[in-house]
């Protein structure tokens, strides 16, 4: 299975993007879907989770400006970002956890937060 993330771009303080993660297979297959983001110099960090069941986790900094989804029958997740800040600035990266308890990963995409 292959993870192809897009949507990053330039955005205002202020904006709204999202971000999509398509799979070359069923996203069903996983357990969990999540975005990552990274900045240089830092770790990737967790931003929101979704499990099969549909619970979802958020990290506190998105808490409420972010929200993680899933379309079955596109076999896509999406990250929607709102109210969007210069410290969100990072290449997101999309991962799906499967039953197996393998690790895919998309390659990035990056999101700047910039007037």
């Amino acid at each position: 299975v292959q993870l192809q993330a897009s949507g990053g771009g330039l955005v205002q303080p202020g904006g709204s993007l999202r971000l999509s993660c398509a799979a070359s297979g069923s996203i069903s297959s996983f357990d969990v879907m999540a975005w990552y983001r990274q900045t240089p110099g830092k770790q990737r960090a967790l931003v929101a989770l979704l499990t099969s069941g549909g619970s979802t986790s958020y990290a506190d900094s998105v808490k409420g400006r972010f929200t993680i989804s899933r379309d079955n029958a596109k076999n896509t997740v999406y990250l929607q970002m709102n109210s969007l800040r210069p410290e969100d600035t990072a290449v997101y990266y999309c991962n799906g956890i499967s039953r197996a308890q393998t690790a895919y990963w998309g390659q990035g995409t990056l999101v700047t937060v910039s007037s």
